[in-house]
């Protein structure tokens, strides 16, 4: 698996290092992107010790299909679908469906061979003011491929209409919903 989270760093689509205690950025920020669409970047920044590595999605939902689509990296060359639910612990879980690569007229669907299935799960503990996060990406062949968790806290913004930056908007954006 290590050649696919190498070629996914070159992309911002998977981080290819490992580590303990790394501190990391999200910076979600809303809008409308080229196509009108209301979307949601979620960028994160962990600072490794080699520096800092990325990890981009793009959150549009998509009414066709019934689910939020997250469109991985910076060209938006991998579209995953994800399906929400509210958990009776308060929590928020997340688990990916299908994947599709999507360049040009060319859309296919990832084969499970070599795609992976997300779970997340969000959570707010009131005791020490901070979120929680765990995320586990697995293969049904290969089993257990990446993840992370942690805890972090949440500054609030107002953006006003403001426009994000332009490094948290995907270089390339995908009219496929």
């Amino acid at each position: 698996m290590k050649p696919f989270l190498r070629l996914g760093g070159t992309r911002n689509i998977l981080v290819p290092r490992e580590g303990r205690d790394v501190p990391f950025v999200i910076e979600n920020f809303p809008y409308a992107d080229s196509f009108g669409r209301e979307t949601v970047t979620f960028v994160r920044t962990f600072q490794l010790p080699d520096g800092p590595h990325r990890f981009d999605a793009t959150m549009v939902l998509s009414p066709e299909r019934d689910c939020v689509l997250d469109y991985l990296g910076t060209h938006q060359h991998l579209a995953s679908d994800l399906r929400m639910s509210a958990e009776s612990d308060g929590s928020l879980l997340i688990r990916s469906g299908e994947h599709r690569f999507r360049e040009g007229p060319v859309d296919v669907r990832v084969p499970s061979l070599i795609g992976g299935e997300a779970e997340v799960r969000e959570s707010f503990d009131e005791s020490t003011g901070s979120f929680r996060i765990r995320v586990r990406v697995t293969n049904r062949h290969f089993g257990f491929l990446f993840g992370y968790e942690g805890s972090f806290t949440a500054e609030y913004v107002d953006v006003g209409g403001r426009e994000p930056r332009a490094d948290l908007r995907p270089v390339r954006e995908e009219a496929r919903a």
